[in-house]
């Protein structure tokens, strides 16, 4: 550190080996830097996908649970029934669930409404649409018999598999139990 004339500095030996672990110390914390936006990443189209599918099954319990008179059709893979729409003043619109191409489809029918379905979830493999009868238990279509055409089940059950792959996997399952028929 010292020179020829007694001089005070750092000879060309100590600034290299200074200036390389700066530069490696630089990439670590780089390193660490983009680890950690690769995890808020993930963690954010996480919690997008979390609340996709929330929405998704608060529109489902909102309908059914504000279900009005009228004839509930569906079967395994679809479900069809009648509701007031708020945004139609009030008067009854038919509700349809079905699954397309890998989205869960809401499709609003009224008078006076345009026609065309809703996206409710996507990345969506499989939706399974379930009745549940008093005294029988679960049934895949509704009305299970041509008598009970008039009546409701008592719930209705949604079991949704999301693709695998996406960000948020599994199954889900949602059991509405529905007012009693009028």
């Amino acid at each position: 550190m010292t020179g020829e004339g007694g001089e005070a500095g750092f000879t060309l030996i100590e600034l290299m080996i200074s200036l390389a672990l700066f530069g490696l110390i630089a990439l670590a914390g780089l390193a660490l830097v983009d680890s950690l936006m690769g995890i808020r990443d993930r963690t954010e189209g996480r919690l997008d996908r979390l609340a996709e599918v929330q929405r998704a099954m608060y529109v489902i319990d909102n309908d059914l649970t504000q279900i009005s008179p009228g004839a509930l059709q569906g079967d395994a893979a679809t479900l069809s029934f009648n509701r007031p729409l708020a945004a139609a003043g009030g008067l009854p619109v038919r509700i349809d669930y079905q699954l397309g191409a890998g989205t869960l489809l809401r499709g609003v029918r009224g008078r006076g409404l345009p026609q065309g379905a809703q996206r409710m979830l996507q990345g969506v493999a499989a939706v399974r649409w379930s009745y549940y009868r008093p005294g029988e238990g679960w049934v895949d279509r509704w009305p299970p018999a041509p008598e009970l055409a008039g009546q409701w089940p008592a719930a209705v059950a949604a079991d949704i598999a999301l693709a695998p792959g996406g960000t948020v996997g599994g199954s889900l399952r949602r059991v509405v139990p529905l007012p009693v028929h009028p």
